[in-house]
């Protein structure tokens, strides 16, 4: 036992004088071996400290997320109409898209630097980001909104891409039922933009692009020397005429 606490007392002088001398070139060259008897570390905290590993904040979460769980799962099961406004108020809420532009932009305005899980900005040639939107393509109108109350179909010429009006997250790139291959964008302000009748989508999902990025290719007339597209834009979950708010030939 003697030997064991002058073993130690040597130890805490030797760290004493190690701390207490300069560190040459600086390297770090003294090995800690202070744990096996009960003395801590003196480069940091151990790890059960650290915020990382606190285990009983990680659990609590994981309990409360199985209750909601549970109690969500126990009323939409239940048969009283008592619960009918809470079920309604549920699936609304869960049906509602996702704002990934606004999450974003507010994430990096607060932090300096993208979501991480998020994909990186497409590296394309921009146009000056500014309010409002800008004309996706150089092109006329050939169906109003009047025709069919939700967008307009412009015709460009042949070979013409299709840019973003605005800046936002790509939430959709695929085929929409009555339009074709579509492209969403949703911006920062809550409103989308809809590129539709594409011949070719140049975006990913959830890719963020900048006001004037390529979304697609338009689609070739039936006569073969013209192009067009499809475009609308919804806000608070209505249609508004994009005329309104982009100036056509």
């Amino acid at each position: 036992m003697d030997d064991r606490r002058k073993d130690i007392r040597n130890r805490i002088a030797k760290r004493r004088k190690f701390n207490d001398s300069p560190i040459e070139n600086g390297s770090w060259t003294e090995i800690n071996n202070d744990e096996p008897y009960g003395v801590d570390s003196f480069n940091g905290y151990s790890e059960k400290d650290h915020p990382l590993f606190r285990k009983e904040y990680f659990f609590f979460k994981i309990l409360v997320s199985v209750c909601l769980f549970l109690v969500i799962a126990v009323m939409f099961k239940h048969p009283s109409a008592r619960l009918d406004p809470a079920r309604s108020f549920v699936t609304e809420n869960m049906s509602k898209e996702f704002q990934f532009a606004s999450i974003s932009n507010w994430y990096e305005s607060a932090f300096g630097k993208p979501i991480a899980f998020l994909p990186k900005e497409a590296d394309k040639e921009t146009v000056d980001s500014k309010e409002g939107y800008a004309q996706p393509a150089s092109a006329k109108i050939t169906q109003t909104f009047e025709t069919n109350g939700e967008g307009l179909i412009l015709e460009t010429s042949k070979g013409s891409k299709v840019e973003a009006i605005n800046e936002g997250v790509v939430i959709f790139a695929g085929e929409k039922e009555g339009i074709g291959k579509t492209v969403v964008i949703q911006h920062a302000n809550k409103s989308e933009s809809w590129y539709g009748q594409l011949k070719e989508i140049d975006v990913k999902l959830y890719e963020i692009v900048k006001k004037g990025n390529e979304v697609g290719q338009v689609t070739v007339s039936e006569d073969g020397s013209k192009g067009r597209f499809y475009l609308a834009i919804k806000e608070n979950d209505a249609f508004v005429n994009p005329k309104k708010v982009i100036e056509f030939e």
